[in-house]
């Protein structure tokens, strides 16, 4: 088939979770068969080689609040392709996409990782409902409504009535070839039971949750717990405050995903401490479908999370993980210091990759994917 997939407000390549996720995507359809013509903003360097015919296309001004401008440029992107399927990466002021799919005669695939419904307290709802007709409610809904097929992680985030016939569940996944326990690694620096927290530092990630937990480590003696913190984001100032002083610690900043496999393959915990409480559109569930806990899992690491949510879901405690009960001050601490026992963190850790390897690979979304295609386009 040939697919358009159009995702112009992620950076290729880039670090950022979107920016992986559309890029493991294309590649992944690409590496199926499939004639692949992905849009997206240019990241920091050239484009990937391989088969995906990447084309640069910026939202006006670099501003994504502006993406659905670039509807009539997509549009003559195909009427010249004439893709089988078209792919839009939903954002709420996108929408350049997928209204040319009837024209084409392309299957509509929306692609569903945000909420396209409002969550409580929304004031973005607040002012759509001060323009009276709701344009932005309106613009989502009439997006899903136009779609064949929605992927998704979770339902929740649709609007109600959206028929389930046309809703894919399927979780992202990790590039189960490059992270794995096999590679190399080693984090100069540190010693002992390392611990690694990879990915944006947002208080809604809760990394400063670790930096605490390793402070209370230290109070009870405990130095053979190294803290690993890779990333960067507006709570990076505030997890080096809580870190100063603290012994066997390293913060990397910012780190190009392609160096993430080696960077994890030095480590022997995966933390993803989310904290549910500072992000307001989580009120609506645990819609993420997280990189971080897929990659610690195919790269052997056993995943310390809290148990909420759907977590409990992701990683089963005590088979390819450990989960606290986040209203408990010491769990995060209690449950890093329980997998300093190298007996149990093996076990849980070969585990983790058996079940990444099975259902989280980004070759299982993309065969997901692949099966819904030829279904959707089937049955038209």
């Amino acid at each position: 088939m040939r697919i358009l997939y159009s995702a112009i407000d992620q950076a290729v390549p880039g670090t950022k979770g979107g920016s992986v996720h559309v890029q493991a995507v294309a590649e992944g359809l690409a590496a199926l068969g499939h004639d692949v013509h992905a849009l997206v903003s240019p990241g920091s360097g050239p484009f990937p080689p391989g088969r995906v015919k990447w084309r640069a296309l910026l939202p006006p001004f670099g501003m994504n609040q502006l993406r659905w401008l670039r509807s009539s440029a997509v549009g003559r992107i195909v009427d010249d392709l004439r893709p089988d399927v078209i792919m839009e990466r939903y954002y709420n002021f996108g929408g350049e996409a997928i209204p040319h799919a009837p024209r084409a005669g392309a299957l509509a695939v929306l692609e569903v990782n945000a909420p396209v419904i409002d969550y409580p307290g929304s004031r973005k709802a607040l002012v759509d409902r001060l323009l009276i007709v709701q344009p932005m409610r309106t613009w989502r809904e009439r997006l899903c409504a136009a779609s064949d097929v929605i992927v998704t992680p979770s339902a929740a985030i649709l609007p109600p009535g959206t028929p389930a016939a046309k809703i894919l569940e399927v979780e992202w996944g990790a590039d189960t070839e490059r992270f794995n326990p096999q590679r190399p690694g080693s984090m100069p620096g540190l010693s002992g039971t390392i611990a690694v927290f990879a990915g944006a530092f947002r208080n809604w990630h809760g990394a400063i949750h670790f930096a605490r937990a390793l402070k209370a480590l230290r109070a009870r003696g405990r130095q053979d717990i190294g803290g690993l913190f890779v990333g960067d984001g507006p709570e990076l100032a505030a997890v080096r405050a809580e870190l100063d002083g603290q012994p066997n610690v390293l913060v990397t900043g910012a780190v190009a995903h392609e160096s993430m496999p080696n960077v994890l393959a030095a480590a022997h915990i995966g933390v993803a401490p989310f904290d549910l409480q500072q992000h307001k559109p989580l009120a609506l569930g645990f819609y993420w479908s997280p990189l971080k806990i897929f990659e610690y899992m195919a790269s052997g690491l056993p995943v310390v999370a809290p148990r909420v949510a759907r977590i409990p879901q992701l990683v089963e405690h005590g088979r390819e993980g450990w989960l606290y009960d986040p209203a408990d001050p010491d769990g995060l601490a209690d449950a890093l210091a329980r997998l300093t026992d190298e007996t149990l963190r093996t076990t849980l850790g070969t585990n983790a990759r058996a079940r990444a390897l099975r259902e989280y690979s980004w070759r299982a979304h993309c065969e997901a994917l692949d099966r819904r295609f030829t279904s959707a386009r089937a049955a038209r």
